[in-house]
């Protein structure tokens, strides 16, 4: 059986609008799937529908759809998307009626059951995280356009693989292999040299989204159209492969894939082969997003200039304390980054930036009061006293949390194009997850001498969020680096380059095949990226800020 090739050309909800049109018409593809949602994404969408009520799902995607239903229509295209955020059979609706106006023939289905809000008072979106065998319900009745909402990332490939194969729940392997290249395809291209630790070593001004030829094993091979931007190589789909990620055994709703064993080699220029994937079964739990205002938050940043960066700071921090004594926030944090250098030739890197960021449940003690008094020390604090933005009224803030409900909870239903409804059942069988045993560690590196040195000279890494949690996978380009990544890359070690997480729980995972090791942070983003609790909300950089510091490497490795 010919391989089922299947695109992305979406990775979030704001990206390149063109991406569409592109992968229809860059080469030969069969599914094309559009990634729109993210823990922040629903909470904003959330917060559109507390406006309109019709509101709820991705706006832009219609748009796309406008320009391009006709093309994919001619040439045989489906489209899977998960746009219809808090509102699936609302898109579907708009859809079919964008396809009236444009006398297009399209069947349009969706698949509903995520939305459990109701039984979770307090939340303004409670969303359970489903599979892809509803996707495949509406491919198989004939389905040219599959809208969702909330279903994991990889049901978006699982979902149209299962339905071209004809693959059953309990198709453990096959569906590990699918979700492992949903993974890789769902961040768009991030798996083509976007965001790429390497990124010198390929054009990517414009890198051309991702596509995974699909067989029928649940083998792969991660490409992309000729003549697209950016690259596809080992270590691209590597990093794409540890980001967002935890331990050897990655969950979800379809089946539990071990990372431990997914096995890449190069075929070809642009071209990555996945193969020896294991699947397990799914975990006996629903995950669910849950997605509520968390209070109110305001920010001032003062700026600091020349000589005296400390006592500057110190100034302000002593003048603000009458005013946040008043009517104390809840959380007052204030952050003094030294960007400023001496003698420096221009005044903005004479500079540092004094932050101050306060959050409460009442925008009353977050806001006027408190900006008021901000604005009023102008003309009576620091010489050369400025800041980077009026501060305002305060703004509200999200919290991300995540519990798990028995699959009964969920209504998974597949709604075809001639309306039928058709329930789609939990997995028959399920797994508790637990913990992989460390595999035994390489061989270490015979000692020679060493030169202190970025860590980033010989490995990569990519990071990011889960909730308030962060994940940063390192990964080594040889087999020597790896001996010596393995041995020198402790919990310990990670601890000291990244102080934040000295008094937090980090867990490191080891994926030898991948040469590989996953650091999982927890708390480091206090209750999610809406929350904004840190510089970086949503640990983007945390794997380069790792690569920039300085250790002991063996010279044979630079």
């Amino acid at each position: 059986m010919n391989p089922l090739r299947i695109g992305n050309f979406s990775g979030f909800y704001g990206d390149r609008s063109a991406a569409l049109r592109e992968m229809l018409t860059g080469g030969e593809v069969d599914v094309l799937t559009g990634d729109y949602l993210a823990e922040l994404t629903m909470l904003i969408l959330a917060r559109d529908r507390l406006k309109d009520p019709s509101a709820g799902y991705a706006r832009t995607f219609p748009r796309q759809l406008e320009d391009c239903l006709g093309l994919a229509r001619e040439r045989g295209v489906r489209i899977v998307t998960n746009a219809g955020g808090l509102d699936p059979a609302g898109l579907a609706g708009e859809i079919r009626r964008l396809a009236d106006r444009l006398g297009i023939p399209v069947r349009v289905a969706h698949v509903e059951g995520d939305d459990l809000t109701a039984a979770h008072p307090g939340t303004l979106a409670a969303h359970a995280y489903l599979g892809g065998f509803g996707i495949a319900e509406c491919l198989r009745a004939g389905a040219d356009v599959v809208v969702t909402g909330r279903v994991t990332d990889a049901a978006l490939v699982t979902g149209p693989a299962a339905a071209h194969f004809g693959w059953r729940p309990d198709d453990h392997d096959a569906l590990a292999g699918a979700v492992v290249a949903g993974h890789v395809l769902e961040c768009g291209t991030q798996a083509t040299g976007g965001n790429y630790a390497f990124f010198t070593e390929g054009d990517v001004r414009r890198p051309g989204f991702p596509l995974a030829e699909i067989h029928a094993d649940g083998s792969s091979v991660i490409t992309k159209h000729p003549g697209t931007g950016g690259f596809v190589d080992v270590g691209t789909v590597t990093a794409q492969l540890l980001y967002e990620t935890g331990g050897a055994r990655y969950a979800g709703p379809d089946v539990t894939a071990r990372l431990d064993t997914v096995r890449l080699g190069p075929e070809g220029p642009d071209r990555v082969r996945i193969e020896g994937v294991r699947g397990e079964a799914p975990p006996p739990t629903l995950k669910v997003g849950l997605n509520r205002l968390g209070g109110f938050r305001n920010e001032v940043v003062f700026v600091l200039t020349g000589l005296g960066i400390e006592a500057k700071a110190a100034l302000v921090r002593e003048q603000l304390a009458d005013a946040l004594a008043k009517s104390p926030p809840r959380e007052v944090r204030w952050e003094l980054v030294r960007t400023d250098r001496a003698d420096a030739d221009t005044e903005e890197t004479a500079s540092a930036l004094l932050r101050l960021v306060v959050r409460d449940p009442d925008q009353r003690v977050v806001g006027r009061a408190l900006s008021g008094a901000a604005v009023e020390l102008a003309l009576a604090s620091y010489p050369g006293f400025h800041v980077l933005a009026p501060p305002g009224k305060g703004a509200p803030y999200g919290v991300f949390e995540e519990v798990y409900v028995p699959y009964v909870g969920a209504a998974h239903v597949a709604v075809l194009h001639d309306g039928r409804r058709i329930p789609v059942p939990p997995p028959r069988h399920t797994r508790p997850l637990a913990a992989v045993p460390d595999p035994p560690l390489p061989e270490p590196l015979p000692p020679g001498p060493t030169r202190r040195a970025p860590l980033g000279l010989v490995v990569g890494a990519r990071s990011g969020d889960k909730g308030g949690n962060a994940n940063v996978g390192v990964w080594a380009r040889s087999e020597d680096a790896w001996r010596w990544l393995a041995h020198t890359l402790t919990t310990d070690a990670f601890r000291r380059l990244i102080p934040e997480s000295r008094d937090l729980p980090v867990t490191r995972h080891l994926l030898p095949n991948l040469r590989a090791v996953n650091f999982v942070v927890e708390g480091i983003l206090g209750a999610g990226v809406a929350a904004q609790a840190r510089f970086d909300p949503q640990a983007k950089a945390l794997g380069e800020w790792l690569r920039s510091r300085h250790l002991d490497i063996p010279e044979a490795l630079l």
